[in-house]
């Protein structure tokens, strides 16, 4: 059994900074724990815009506090996103989130990432494995 609080991750390198400056997370399960998936909660920051393309996984994401607008960059189409809803970006979308205030969430992603990954100049997490 796993037992982990954010308290636990700050400070760490479980704990990510997005380069870009929009974004951090707190990466609670990871693919070494060897489950099939990671897990994260991520805070956007209010007023910027990240643009992401998961070529390489599946996502699931759950809001949990603060709005933000989802446009699928493919179709155009866009959602308003608060706390309670879900979007799960199982068709590997090209996606851009404009949270209007601080965006936080739990992730789900398949396969699990390593805690290293970053967005690429594409939006694009690298497919990264865990060394045995």
């Amino acid at each position: 059994m796993i037992v982990r609080s954010f308290k636990d991750i700050e400070g760490t390198d479980r704990h990510v900074k997005a380069k870009s400056g929009t974004w951090e997370s707190k990466r609670i399960v990871l693919a070494k724990e060897k489950v099939g998936f990671s897990l994260h909660e991520t805070t956007l920051y209010a007023g910027t815009e990240t643009q992401m393309w998961y070529a390489n996984h599946i996502e699931a994401v759950l809001c949990v506090e603060g709005e933000a607008e989802l446009t699928n960059d493919e179709t155009g189409e866009t959602h308003w996103i608060e706390p309670g809803t879900m979007y799960l970006l199982d068709g590997h979308e090209r996606h851009t989130m404009r949270p209007k205030t601080d965006f936080r969430c739990v992730c789900v992603f398949n396969p699990p990432v390593t805690g290293r990954e970053d967005h690429d100049e594409n939006g694009v997490y690298p497919l990264l494995t865990e060394e045995v």
